[in-house]
């Protein structure tokens, strides 16, 4: 017999159900990222798509992704979250058979974002679903079990994706999707209760400019082009005047009169733009310069997601506890010194001794900051506005992670048509690096001089969940 909402227990059929349908389906979403950048060599020798088509297989996704999350969590609210879990569910898989029989680096591009749009549905229900349809004690230990599962599928999706790409080619990696959903939509809809929650006007005119905005301005980004870039930003300015005046606004700006708050998404936008950039250059530089496998280029993410396994907890409690200031500043300065020990990753690089070393410093200092970082955008907002907190630190890191990986490569010199020529991939590579390493420090340089002892109590942190 089914339970109502707000009542199941986890200990119960039903809802070890639930957390399945919910970790399975957040985790298609969460894998895609890290499996595709695997592939993107593979794309590229393919289909041909030259140094822009490889930057926009990737930042097609992350553009309607970003654009439409919070979105995605307004319409879960009023429409039903199960019923956008599975029509994002849905919509994920059907673009990922796209992926899969596009013929042409244009389809591909085009199938991408119609999979960030599906993602974008997707992702902000599941946490939703589980803080609403479990019982209050049971909701800390719902959610325990699903980091705990996003964990495990953080350290082996990159090694199932680079063994999908060795074997059946790129293709495969989206192939994989199609009956993982089908699992999904059926135990949604069997075991997931439906749940509703605060009945929002949602501000489509502002996803709309944010979504103009994004794409504009990445496209000039990639393109070297000054003219889009500057339409971007104007959009982008637009963007704020329509949240200013509008009374039901997509972003509060009321969040950013808080220093410390405005302070914490700056240090997002910078250590998750090094991060995806970073990302973006290594597996690539594993593959083109260094001569490794997919599968083997995917171990060098192992440690990373390990350690955050491992230690995450630790360090979100240190945060909680004592203030995100000083892990703040700590994690982004370790952080770069993997990234530095990362530059001797070379055509004759060791895979033990340079690769996996530096993946572990730069795992350590991740570790480190992410947690702290998340508590200090939650002390920040008044206690009815963690959510909305949340989803706009959210939407700060994936937008960051748009416009790093449009930006850098080209700055650092990864363009035109012989870019996976190891002679030059290489020294943008390094010089990518650099200009990651600038970001995290900056990112350290801004939490010791703005970012004080905030805390933040374990029932806030639930209430965000």
């Amino acid at each position: 017999m089914s339970e109502a909402a707000g009542s199941i227990r986890l200990a119960s059929a039903q809802g070890r159900w639930l957390l399945a349908a919910m970790i399975l389906g957040s985790g298609m979403a969460f894998l895609d990222g890290s499996i595709v950048g695997l592939a993107l060599p593979a794309m590229n020798a393919d289909l041909d798509a030259g140094a822009a088509g490889v930057q926009w297989i990737v930042n097609a996704y992350t553009l309607t992704l970003a654009a439409l999350i919070l979105v995605g969590g307004s319409l879960g609210d009023r429409l039903g979250r199960r019923r956008v879990f599975v029509m994002g569910v849905v919509g994920f898989t059907a673009a990922s058979v796209l992926c899969a029989l596009a013929p042409t680096i244009e389809v591909l591009v085009a199938a991408r974002g119609l999979q960030g749009v599906g993602a974008a549905l997707l992702t902000p229900g599941s946490l939703a679903i589980i803080s609403a349809a479990f019982a209050p004690r049971d909701r800390g230990p719902a959610i325990g079990v699903w980091s705990s599962f996003a964990g495990v599928m953080g350290a082996t999706g990159p090694l199932v994706g680079g063994w999908l790409v060795d074997t059946t080619g790129w293709r495969g990696i989206f192939w994989i999707n199609v009956p993982l959903a089908a699992l999904v939509v059926w135990m949604a809809v069997k075991h997931v209760p439906e749940t509703t929650g605060e009945q929002e006007p949602i501000d489509y005119a502002g996803a709309g400019l944010t979504a103009a905005a994004l794409a504009t301005l990445t496209y000039g980004l990639v393109d070297r082009s000054w003219l889009w870039s500057v339409i971007g930003l104007v959009l982008m300015v637009v963007f704020v005047i329509h949240q200013k005046v509008n009374p039901h606004p997509l972003v509060p700006l009321s969040l950013f009169a808080d220093r410390v708050f405005t302070a914490a998404n700056i240090c997002t936008f910078a250590i998750y733009g090094a991060l995806a950039a970073a990302e973006f250059l290594l597996v690539q530089q594993l593959q083109y310069v260094s001569g490794f496998s997919p599968l083997v280029a995917g171990l060098a993410s192992v440690p990373t997601s390990a350690i955050m396994l491992l230690f995450a907890s630790k360090a979100g409690a240190i945060g909680s506890r004592f203030g995100p200031r000083w892990p703040m500043t700590i994690g982004p300065l370790i952080a770069a010194v993997g990234l530095l020990l990362m530059l001797r990753i070379g055509d004759d690089a060791s895979f033990w001794l340079d690769v996996i070393p530096a993946a572990i410093v730069f795992g350590a200092g991740i570790t480190t900051l992410v947690a702290p970082l998340t508590t200090a955008v939650l002390a920040a907002a008044p206690d009815e506005q963690t959510g909305v907190a949340s989803g706009v630190n959210n939407a700060v890191a994936r937008t960051a992670s748009l416009l790093a990986v449009a930006a850098i490569p080209p700055i650092a010199g990864i363009a035109g048509a012989n870019f996976a020529d190891p002679d030059v991939f290489g020294p943008g590579f390094r010089m990518g690096l650099l200009i990651c390493v600038g970001m995290l420090v900056l990112s350290a340089a801004l939490a010791v001089a703005l970012i004080h002892g905030h805390q933040v109590s374990p029932e806030k942190l639930q209430a965000d969940a």
